[in-house]
């Protein structure tokens, strides 16, 4: 019998119970992955869109229209097992790229940063460690300057301002040291001076302390210079395993 907990777990490939009787809301490993309501737990604190919540690299409607691209992605991944060996290399970041929008990028972050969540949560079990709290943490770059233009706009009132600035602030704080974060559309443009400060901050907190990242974005790496300073650029570059996605924007067209 199935009981259908399985499609909506994260560990519905690996687990040998999926879609059995013991696969349900009760299982100590959904509950610590996504807590009993289905929505909160390590997964929850992640914050991916609806849409891109059970995405993998294994179910992503990308794999076939960007095959080059997911031959590295696949490659990267592996290098997750790092995290449990001490004098393990560092895991790198990546730089997803396309000049168009809509090829699939950030169907594939979504996927990536849920292989994260997989495996720092089952590698933690099977070594008797605590996983970590919240691994992982999807930032829409987007919708975090939307929030900053909430609270910084003339004649906000207060119960709207109020609670945008700590919203705001809570995500910066949160994206300066989550264990993996992706950094969804990298290329602000239009953007003041404390907005792009504050971005500056994030990245340069995880450049130097090593924090792998994912980033995704129509402007090349080699432009990031119209984004941050040159110094921050050029190290974001050093750090960075860049993949290209190519073709046009498949938006509106893929079911």
């Amino acid at each position: 019998m199935k009981t259908g907990f399985s499609s909506k777990c994260l560990l519905r490939t690996p687990c040998k119970n999926a879609d059995t009787m013991t696969c349900n809301n009760l299982c100590a490993h959904f509950i610590s992955l996504h807590g009993s309501s289905g929505t909160g737990g390590r997964h929850g604190f992640a914050g991916l869109p609806n849409d891109y919540r059970f995405i993998t690299l294994q179910n992503s409607p990308v794999r076939a229209e960007q095959p080059e691209a997911y031959r590295m992605i696949d490659a990267y991944v592996r290098t997750f097992q790092r995290l449990f060996e001490p004098d393990g290399e560092r895991i790198k970041s990546l730089y997803l790229v396309s000049d168009s929008p809509g090829t699939g990028k950030t169907t594939t972050a979504s996927a990536v940063l849920n292989s994260y969540v997989i495996t720092s949560y089952i590698g933690a079990i099977q070594r008797g460690l605590s996983p970590v709290q919240k691994p992982a943490l999807f930032f829409d770059v987007n919708e975090w300057q939307g929030e900053y233009n909430e609270f910084n706009r003339p004649r906000v009132p207060e119960s709207i301002a109020g609670p945008a600035a700590e919203r705001y602030y809570n995500a910066l704080q949160a994206a300066k040291s989550v264990p993996f974060l992706v950094l969804d559309d990298i290329g602000v443009r239009d953007a003041t001076d404390g907005f792009r400060s504050d971005l500056h901050r994030i990245v340069n907190e995880r450049v130097t302390n090593g924090l792998p990242t994912l980033y995704t974005s129509n402007v090349t790496i080699d432009a990031l210079e119209s984004v941050f300073d040159r110094r921050l650029a050029d190290r974001v570059r050093d750090m960075c395993v860049v993949v290209p996605f190519k073709g046009e924007s498949k938006r509106g067209i893929r079911k």
